[in-house]
Protein backbone atom coordinates (compact mmCIF):
# COMPACT_ATOMS: atom_id res chain seq x y z
CA UNK A 1 0.00 0.00 0.00
CA UNK A 2 2.86 2.33 1.12
CA UNK A 3 4.40 1.93 -2.43
CA UNK A 4 1.26 2.92 -4.47
CA UNK A 5 0.56 5.63 -2.02
CA UNK A 6 4.24 7.28 -2.38
CA UNK A 7 3.92 6.62 -6.31
CA UNK A 8 0.76 9.51 -5.83
CA UNK A 9 2.51 11.53 -3.94
CA UNK A 10 5.48 11.66 -5.89
CA UNK A 11 3.71 12.09 -9.61
CA UNK A 12 1.27 14.25 -7.96
CA UNK A 13 3.13 16.81 -5.61
CA UNK A 14 6.93 15.94 -6.52
CA UNK A 15 7.51 16.02 -3.08
CA UNK A 16 11.56 14.89 -2.70
CA UNK A 17 12.40 11.66 -1.35
CA UNK A 18 9.07 9.59 -2.70
CA UNK A 19 10.36 8.45 -5.49
CA UNK A 20 12.53 6.35 -3.32
CA UNK A 21 9.75 3.69 -2.92
CA UNK A 22 9.98 2.75 -7.05
CA UNK A 23 13.70 0.91 -6.07
CA UNK A 24 13.31 -2.90 -5.13
CA UNK A 25 16.26 -2.47 -3.39
CA UNK A 26 14.72 0.01 -0.78
CA UNK A 27 11.68 -1.74 -0.14
CA UNK A 28 13.12 -5.25 -0.07
CA UNK A 29 15.43 -3.58 3.09
CA UNK A 30 12.42 -2.36 4.36
CA UNK A 31 10.66 -5.12 4.45
CA UNK A 32 13.42 -6.83 5.90
CA UNK A 33 14.07 -4.90 9.08
CA UNK A 34 10.19 -4.23 9.52
CA UNK A 35 9.44 -8.67 9.72
CA UNK A 36 12.70 -8.84 11.88
CA UNK A 37 11.66 -6.57 14.28
CA UNK A 38 7.75 -8.15 14.00
CA UNK A 39 8.95 -11.34 14.35
CA UNK A 40 11.50 -10.41 17.39
CA UNK A 41 9.35 -7.90 19.21
CA UNK A 42 5.82 -9.54 18.86
CA UNK A 43 7.14 -13.04 18.59
CA UNK A 44 7.28 -12.85 22.19
CA UNK A 45 3.99 -12.07 22.38
CA UNK A 46 2.39 -14.76 20.29
CA UNK A 47 4.52 -17.63 22.28
CA UNK A 48 2.96 -16.21 25.23
CA UNK A 49 -0.42 -16.27 23.88
CA UNK A 50 0.21 -19.90 22.84
CA UNK A 51 1.80 -20.78 26.21
CA UNK A 52 -1.26 -19.43 28.49
CA UNK A 53 -3.39 -21.14 25.71
CA UNK A 54 -1.79 -24.61 26.44
CA UNK A 55 -1.06 -25.02 22.99
CA UNK A 56 1.84 -27.26 23.47
CA UNK A 57 3.70 -29.86 21.98
CA UNK A 58 2.86 -33.53 22.03
CA UNK A 59 6.14 -35.32 21.86
CA UNK A 60 6.20 -38.47 20.84
CA UNK A 61 8.82 -41.60 22.55
CA UNK A 62 11.34 -41.80 20.04
CA UNK A 63 13.90 -42.66 22.91
CA UNK A 64 16.44 -39.50 22.04
CA UNK A 65 17.83 -37.60 24.90
CA UNK A 66 16.29 -34.76 26.12
CA UNK A 67 13.07 -35.38 24.42
CA UNK A 68 10.86 -35.31 26.71
CA UNK A 69 11.66 -32.03 28.44
CA UNK A 70 10.30 -30.35 25.08
CA UNK A 71 6.80 -31.77 26.06
CA UNK A 72 4.64 -29.10 26.62
CA UNK A 73 6.70 -26.51 24.58
CA UNK A 74 4.38 -24.15 22.59
CA UNK A 75 3.60 -24.63 18.97
CA UNK A 76 2.04 -23.39 15.93
CA UNK A 77 4.83 -20.91 15.85
CA UNK A 78 4.47 -20.74 11.93
CA UNK A 79 1.86 -18.09 12.74
CA UNK A 80 4.69 -15.87 13.55
CA UNK A 81 6.27 -16.51 10.16
CA UNK A 82 2.91 -15.65 8.51
CA UNK A 83 2.36 -12.29 9.93
CA UNK A 84 5.60 -11.60 10.18
CA UNK A 85 6.18 -12.07 6.07
CA UNK A 86 2.47 -10.45 5.38
CA UNK A 87 2.66 -6.89 6.61
CA UNK A 88 5.51 -5.69 5.22
CA UNK A 89 4.57 -7.77 1.85
CA UNK A 90 1.20 -5.48 2.05
CA UNK A 91 2.79 -2.41 3.17
CA UNK A 92 5.89 -2.51 0.60
CA UNK A 93 5.17 -4.55 -2.70
CA UNK A 94 3.09 -4.07 -5.65
CA UNK A 95 0.08 -5.92 -4.03
CA UNK A 96 -1.24 -5.76 -7.99
CA UNK A 97 1.62 -7.75 -9.47
CA UNK A 98 0.65 -11.78 -10.02
CA UNK A 99 3.94 -12.92 -8.51
CA UNK A 100 3.04 -10.95 -5.13
CA UNK A 101 -0.88 -12.05 -5.88
CA UNK A 102 0.42 -16.01 -5.86
CA UNK A 103 2.83 -15.64 -3.19
CA UNK A 104 0.51 -14.37 -0.92
CA UNK A 105 -2.48 -17.36 -2.03
CA UNK A 106 0.58 -20.06 -1.12
CA UNK A 107 1.03 -18.24 2.44
CA UNK A 108 -2.44 -18.30 3.33
CA UNK A 109 -3.07 -21.43 1.86
CA UNK A 110 -0.66 -23.71 2.99
CA UNK A 111 -0.66 -21.99 6.71
CA UNK A 112 -4.49 -22.86 6.87
CA UNK A 113 -3.33 -26.09 5.79
CA UNK A 114 -0.74 -26.67 8.74
CA UNK A 115 -2.95 -24.60 11.29
CA UNK A 116 -5.95 -27.71 10.61
CA UNK A 117 -2.90 -30.35 11.15
CA UNK A 118 -2.06 -28.96 14.12
CA UNK A 119 -5.41 -28.20 15.69
CA UNK A 120 -6.21 -31.63 15.41
CA UNK A 121 -3.15 -32.66 17.09
CA UNK A 122 -3.45 -30.28 20.03
CA UNK A 123 -7.29 -29.33 20.43
CA UNK A 124 -8.27 -33.48 19.34
CA UNK A 125 -5.52 -34.78 20.96
CA UNK A 126 -4.47 -37.24 17.93
CA UNK A 127 -1.41 -37.68 16.75
CA UNK A 128 -1.52 -38.03 13.55
CA UNK A 129 -3.44 -35.01 12.87
CA UNK A 130 -5.31 -34.02 9.66
CA UNK A 131 -5.25 -37.07 7.26
CA UNK A 132 -2.50 -37.46 5.19
CA UNK A 133 -5.16 -37.74 1.91
CA UNK A 134 -6.46 -34.61 2.81
CA UNK A 135 -3.08 -32.91 2.99
CA UNK A 136 -2.38 -33.93 -0.47
CA UNK A 137 -5.71 -33.02 -1.63
CA UNK A 138 -4.93 -29.12 -0.39
CA UNK A 139 -0.86 -29.35 -1.97
CA UNK A 140 -2.54 -30.73 -5.49
CA UNK A 141 -5.46 -28.03 -5.30
CA UNK A 142 -2.57 -25.04 -4.56
CA UNK A 143 -0.59 -26.83 -7.48
CA UNK A 144 -3.61 -26.15 -9.91
CA UNK A 145 -4.11 -22.92 -9.11
CA UNK A 146 -0.18 -21.77 -8.97
CA UNK A 147 -0.16 -23.99 -12.57
CA UNK A 148 -2.97 -22.74 -14.33
CA UNK A 149 -2.22 -19.10 -12.92
CA UNK A 150 1.44 -19.33 -14.59
CA UNK A 151 0.31 -20.67 -17.42
CA UNK A 152 -2.85 -18.53 -18.15
CA UNK A 153 -2.18 -15.44 -17.10
CA UNK A 154 -1.69 -12.40 -19.67
CA UNK A 155 1.09 -10.84 -17.57
CA UNK A 156 3.24 -13.90 -17.16
CA UNK A 157 5.90 -14.19 -19.93
CA UNK A 158 9.23 -14.06 -20.77
CA UNK A 159 11.96 -12.56 -22.99
CA UNK A 160 11.81 -15.58 -25.72
CA UNK A 161 14.51 -14.00 -28.52
CA UNK A 162 17.08 -15.75 -29.03
CA UNK A 163 19.59 -12.99 -28.96
CA UNK A 164 18.88 -10.48 -25.80
CA UNK A 165 21.21 -8.06 -26.15
CA UNK A 166 22.42 -6.11 -29.10
CA UNK A 167 22.58 -7.85 -32.75
CA UNK A 168 26.18 -7.84 -34.41
CA UNK A 169 26.36 -7.51 -38.38
CA UNK A 170 29.15 -8.35 -39.37
CA UNK A 171 29.18 -7.41 -42.57
CA UNK A 172 28.30 -3.82 -41.83
CA UNK A 173 30.38 -3.68 -38.29
CA UNK A 174 27.14 -2.34 -37.17
CA UNK A 175 25.19 -2.60 -33.51
CA UNK A 176 21.58 -3.86 -34.87
CA UNK A 177 18.67 -2.94 -31.67
CA UNK A 178 17.46 -6.71 -31.22
CA UNK A 179 13.53 -5.86 -30.86
CA UNK A 180 12.64 -8.11 -27.77
CA UNK A 181 9.53 -10.58 -27.79
CA UNK A 182 7.57 -11.36 -24.97
CA UNK A 183 5.49 -14.17 -25.21
CA UNK A 184 3.90 -16.89 -23.14
CA UNK A 185 6.36 -20.19 -22.80
CA UNK A 186 6.68 -22.96 -20.49
CA UNK A 187 10.57 -22.79 -20.65
CA UNK A 188 12.66 -23.68 -17.80
CA UNK A 189 16.21 -23.63 -16.88
CA UNK A 190 18.38 -26.54 -16.74
CA UNK A 191 21.45 -25.98 -14.36
CA UNK A 192 25.44 -26.53 -15.49
CA UNK A 193 24.50 -26.47 -19.28
CA UNK A 194 25.74 -23.60 -21.65
CA UNK A 195 22.76 -23.20 -23.81
CA UNK A 196 20.48 -24.42 -20.45
CA UNK A 197 16.98 -23.33 -21.12
CA UNK A 198 14.44 -26.60 -21.77
CA UNK A 199 10.57 -26.15 -22.88
CA UNK A 200 8.40 -28.89 -21.45
CA UNK A 201 6.43 -28.37 -24.75
CA UNK A 202 9.23 -30.41 -26.24
CA UNK A 203 7.83 -33.96 -24.87
CA UNK A 204 4.89 -33.35 -26.28
CA UNK A 205 6.40 -33.11 -29.86
CA UNK A 206 5.73 -36.80 -31.25
CA UNK A 207 2.04 -35.40 -30.98
CA UNK A 208 2.57 -33.49 -34.22
CA UNK A 209 1.96 -30.07 -35.38
CA UNK A 210 0.49 -27.55 -32.49
CA UNK A 211 1.89 -29.79 -29.24
CA UNK A 212 2.43 -26.39 -28.16
CA UNK A 213 -0.85 -25.15 -27.13
CA UNK A 214 -1.21 -28.10 -25.11
CA UNK A 215 2.25 -27.57 -23.24
CA UNK A 216 -0.68 -26.73 -20.03
CA UNK A 217 -1.24 -30.98 -19.69
CA UNK A 218 2.55 -31.16 -19.12
CA UNK A 219 3.50 -27.93 -16.72
CA UNK A 220 0.69 -28.23 -14.01
CA UNK A 221 0.98 -31.73 -13.14
CA UNK A 222 4.78 -30.73 -12.68
CA UNK A 223 3.96 -27.79 -10.90
CA UNK A 224 1.56 -29.86 -8.13
CA UNK A 225 4.59 -32.39 -8.22
CA UNK A 226 7.26 -29.82 -7.27
CA UNK A 227 4.61 -28.21 -4.44
CA UNK A 228 3.46 -31.49 -2.65
CA UNK A 229 6.98 -32.86 -2.46
CA UNK A 230 9.29 -29.49 -1.40
CA UNK A 231 6.28 -28.68 1.18
CA UNK A 232 6.58 -32.50 2.48
CA UNK A 233 10.60 -31.96 2.28
CA UNK A 234 10.50 -28.48 4.63
CA UNK A 235 7.40 -30.66 7.10
CA UNK A 236 10.10 -33.27 7.60
CA UNK A 237 13.09 -31.09 8.25
CA UNK A 238 11.24 -29.57 10.56
CA UNK A 239 12.58 -32.14 13.55
CA UNK A 240 14.81 -30.56 15.86
CA UNK A 241 15.32 -26.74 16.83
CA UNK A 242 16.34 -23.78 14.32
CA UNK A 243 16.72 -26.79 11.66
CA UNK A 244 13.88 -25.75 9.20
CA UNK A 245 14.16 -22.18 9.80
CA UNK A 246 17.75 -21.75 9.21
CA UNK A 247 17.92 -24.19 6.21
CA UNK A 248 14.82 -22.32 4.72
CA UNK A 249 16.58 -18.74 5.11
CA UNK A 250 19.28 -19.75 3.36
CA UNK A 251 17.77 -21.29 0.40
CA UNK A 252 15.09 -18.65 0.14
CA UNK A 253 17.93 -15.81 0.37
CA UNK A 254 19.59 -17.60 -2.86
CA UNK A 255 16.13 -17.43 -4.28
CA UNK A 256 15.74 -13.76 -3.92
CA UNK A 257 19.16 -13.38 -5.64
CA UNK A 258 17.59 -15.81 -8.92
CA UNK A 259 14.46 -13.31 -8.60
CA UNK A 260 16.16 -10.16 -8.72
CA UNK A 261 18.56 -11.00 -11.27
CA UNK A 262 15.80 -12.48 -13.73
CA UNK A 263 13.61 -8.98 -13.09
CA UNK A 264 16.23 -6.79 -14.16
CA UNK A 265 16.84 -6.56 -18.15
CA UNK A 266 20.31 -5.63 -17.41
CA UNK A 267 21.29 -7.83 -15.03
CA UNK A 268 19.59 -10.95 -16.74
CA UNK A 269 20.89 -9.41 -20.38
CA UNK A 270 24.53 -9.62 -18.76
CA UNK A 271 24.28 -13.17 -17.38
CA UNK A 272 22.36 -13.96 -20.43
CA UNK A 273 19.60 -15.48 -18.42
CA UNK A 274 16.30 -15.15 -18.83
CA UNK A 275 14.72 -12.26 -18.41
CA UNK A 276 10.92 -12.47 -16.88
CA UNK A 277 9.25 -8.80 -16.48
CA UNK A 278 7.76 -8.12 -13.22
CA UNK A 279 9.15 -11.39 -11.30
CA UNK A 280 11.72 -8.84 -9.35
CA UNK A 281 9.26 -7.82 -6.90
CA UNK A 282 9.30 -11.03 -5.47
CA UNK A 283 12.40 -10.01 -3.83
CA UNK A 284 10.72 -7.58 -1.88
CA UNK A 285 8.37 -10.63 -0.53
CA UNK A 286 11.57 -12.65 -0.11
CA UNK A 287 13.56 -10.62 2.36
CA UNK A 288 10.23 -10.35 4.55
CA UNK A 289 10.36 -14.07 4.59
CA UNK A 290 14.05 -14.43 5.03
CA UNK A 291 13.43 -11.63 7.80
CA UNK A 292 10.45 -13.38 9.74
CA UNK A 293 12.89 -16.87 9.64
CA UNK A 294 15.05 -15.03 11.44
CA UNK A 295 13.19 -13.34 13.71
CA UNK A 296 11.68 -16.78 14.42
CA UNK A 297 15.07 -18.04 15.34
CA UNK A 298 15.32 -15.60 18.08
CA UNK A 299 12.78 -18.17 19.69
CA UNK A 300 13.20 -21.71 17.98
CA UNK A 301 16.48 -21.92 18.55
CA UNK A 302 17.66 -24.35 21.24
CA UNK A 303 16.25 -24.77 23.56
CA UNK A 304 13.62 -23.78 21.62
CA UNK A 305 10.72 -21.71 23.26
CA UNK A 306 8.67 -22.68 20.66
CA UNK A 307 7.81 -25.23 17.01
CA UNK A 308 6.82 -23.99 14.00
CA UNK A 309 4.56 -26.67 13.85
CA UNK A 310 2.87 -27.85 10.60
CA UNK A 311 1.33 -23.96 10.38
CA UNK A 312 5.02 -22.92 9.69
CA UNK A 313 7.09 -26.02 7.83
CA UNK A 314 4.08 -26.41 5.19
CA UNK A 315 4.30 -22.76 4.06
CA UNK A 316 8.00 -22.32 4.21
CA UNK A 317 7.84 -25.25 0.90
CA UNK A 318 5.16 -24.26 -0.39
CA UNK A 319 6.59 -20.71 -0.61
CA UNK A 320 10.16 -21.92 -1.74
CA UNK A 321 8.23 -24.13 -4.42
CA UNK A 322 6.26 -21.37 -6.15
CA UNK A 323 9.21 -18.91 -5.94
CA UNK A 324 11.57 -21.67 -7.82
CA UNK A 325 9.22 -22.07 -10.09
CA UNK A 326 8.26 -18.59 -10.88
CA UNK A 327 11.64 -17.70 -11.54
CA UNK A 328 11.49 -20.64 -13.94
CA UNK A 329 14.56 -22.64 -11.41
CA UNK A 330 13.04 -25.46 -10.19
CA UNK A 331 15.01 -28.17 -11.09
CA UNK A 332 17.67 -26.30 -8.95
CA UNK A 333 15.55 -27.92 -6.40
CA UNK A 334 17.29 -30.53 -5.96
CA UNK A 335 20.78 -28.95 -5.11
CA UNK A 336 19.39 -25.56 -3.76
CA UNK A 337 17.25 -27.36 -1.25
CA UNK A 338 19.69 -30.44 -0.80
CA UNK A 339 18.79 -30.67 3.13
CA UNK A 340 14.96 -31.07 2.12
CA UNK A 341 15.63 -33.91 -0.29
CA UNK A 342 18.22 -35.87 1.98
CA UNK A 343 15.69 -35.78 4.57
CA UNK A 344 12.88 -36.88 2.68
CA UNK A 345 15.20 -39.38 0.50
CA UNK A 346 16.48 -40.83 4.28
CA UNK A 347 12.43 -41.70 4.79
CA UNK A 348 11.46 -43.23 1.71
CA UNK A 349 15.14 -45.50 1.95
CA UNK A 350 14.04 -46.48 5.26
CA UNK A 351 10.84 -47.46 5.43
CA UNK A 352 11.90 -49.21 1.67
CA UNK A 353 14.50 -51.34 2.77
CA UNK A 354 12.48 -51.85 6.12
CA UNK A 355 9.59 -53.00 4.26
CA UNK A 356 12.10 -55.22 1.91
CA UNK A 357 13.65 -57.13 4.56
CA UNK A 358 11.26 -57.75 6.67
CA UNK A 359 9.74 -59.45 3.11
CA UNK A 360 12.89 -61.41 2.63
CA UNK A 361 13.82 -62.22 5.90
CA UNK A 362 11.35 -61.96 8.02
CA UNK A 363 12.63 -59.06 10.16
CA UNK A 364 12.53 -55.62 9.19
CA UNK A 365 15.76 -54.02 9.11
CA UNK A 366 17.45 -50.03 9.36
CA UNK A 367 20.04 -48.43 7.02
CA UNK A 368 20.11 -45.59 9.46
CA UNK A 369 19.74 -45.68 13.70
CA UNK A 370 16.31 -43.12 12.86
CA UNK A 371 14.63 -41.49 10.04
CA UNK A 372 14.73 -38.35 8.67
CA UNK A 373 18.60 -38.30 8.91
CA UNK A 374 18.85 -35.88 11.84
CA UNK A 375 17.02 -38.13 14.16
CA UNK A 376 20.30 -40.31 13.01
CA UNK A 377 23.15 -38.38 14.29
CA UNK A 378 20.96 -37.56 17.15
CA UNK A 379 20.68 -41.01 18.36
CA UNK A 380 25.00 -41.25 17.67
CA UNK A 381 24.98 -39.07 20.50
CA UNK A 382 25.36 -35.57 18.34
CA UNK A 383 24.27 -32.63 19.93
CA UNK A 384 21.17 -30.84 18.23
CA UNK A 385 23.12 -27.74 18.14
CA UNK A 386 26.28 -29.30 16.01
CA UNK A 387 24.09 -31.27 13.90
CA UNK A 388 21.96 -28.01 12.96
CA UNK A 389 24.93 -25.78 12.57
CA UNK A 390 26.44 -28.62 10.45
CA UNK A 391 23.06 -28.73 8.44
CA UNK A 392 23.20 -25.08 8.14
CA UNK A 393 26.64 -25.14 6.46
CA UNK A 394 25.22 -27.53 3.88
CA UNK A 395 22.72 -25.50 3.14
CA UNK A 396 24.74 -22.64 2.67
CA UNK A 397 27.30 -24.56 0.81
CA UNK A 398 24.41 -25.68 -1.81
CA UNK A 399 23.08 -21.94 -1.76
CA UNK A 400 26.79 -20.55 -2.91
CA UNK A 401 26.71 -23.66 -5.74
CA UNK A 402 23.21 -22.56 -6.51
CA UNK A 403 23.48 -19.30 -7.19
CA UNK A 404 27.35 -20.02 -8.88
CA UNK A 405 25.07 -22.03 -11.70
CA UNK A 406 24.82 -18.12 -13.17
CA UNK A 407 28.06 -18.25 -14.65
CA UNK A 408 29.17 -21.53 -14.09
CA UNK A 409 28.33 -23.49 -17.59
Amino acid sequence: MLYYLFEYLNRTMDIPGTGVFQYITFRSAMAFILSLLLSTIYGKRVVGFLRRQQIGETVRELGLAGQNEKAGTPTMGGLIIIFATLIPVVLFTKLLNIYIVLLIVTTLWMGTIGFIDDYIKIFKKDKQGLKGIFKVFGQVGLGLIVGTVLYFHPSVNIRTDTARGDIFNQTSETVIKAAPVYEKSTATTIPFFKNNEFDYAELLAWTGEGYENWAWLIFIPIVIFIITAVSNGANLTDGIDGLAAGTSAISVLALGIFTFVSGNLVLSNYLDIMYIPNSGEMTVFISAFVGALIGFLWYNSYPASVFMGDTGSLTIGGVIAVLAIAVRKELLIPLLCGVFLVENFSVVLQVAYFKYTKKRFGEGRRIFLMAPLHHHYQKKGYHESKIVTRFWIVAIMLAILSIVTLKLR
